[in-house]
């Protein structure tokens, strides 16, 4: 599988560690991941933002791992946030995970279904 940013020139630049496009060609398998939440194995959360982004990152990378997976083959992420105040941080949790790595990128302020959580990511694969 092979991925290549599109980026328009007739469209803003990303900023942040993102593209606006992701081209996938010779895709042979695509695994989606569901929403994965600021909770530990042992039903745990914990109370910083950059604790829980850190968990919830884990979680998907443990689920990309599991598939056989890893960051390169992550082609899409929706970031829910529970509120505008940890944007910042959030794009920080996600460079230090994704490090160079760029995929297509929504981030959504929502209510989070658990009052307690401040972030939920889902995410789509592709190999």
């Amino acid at each position: 599988m092979q991925s290549t940013p599109v980026n328009s020139s007739q469209a803003r630049p990303p900023s942040g560690g993102y593209s606006q496009a992701l081209d996938v060609q010779g895709a042979t398998r695509w695994l989606v991941i569901s929403g994965q939440i600021p909770v530990d194995r042992d039903g745990g959360v914990p109370e910083s933002f950059a604790e829980q982004a850190d968990l919830v990152w884990a979680n998907i990378l443990a689920q990309l791992d599991a598939a056989g997976m890893g960051v390169a083959n992550l082609v899409k992420v929706t970031t829910f946030l529970s509120s505008r105040q940890y944007a910042q941080e959030n794009g920080e949790a996600r460079r230090r995970a994704l490090g160079g790595h760029a995929p297509a990128l929504t981030v959504i302020i929502a209510g989070i279904y658990d009052e307690a959580w401040l972030l939920e990511i889902e995410a789509v694969a592709a190999g």
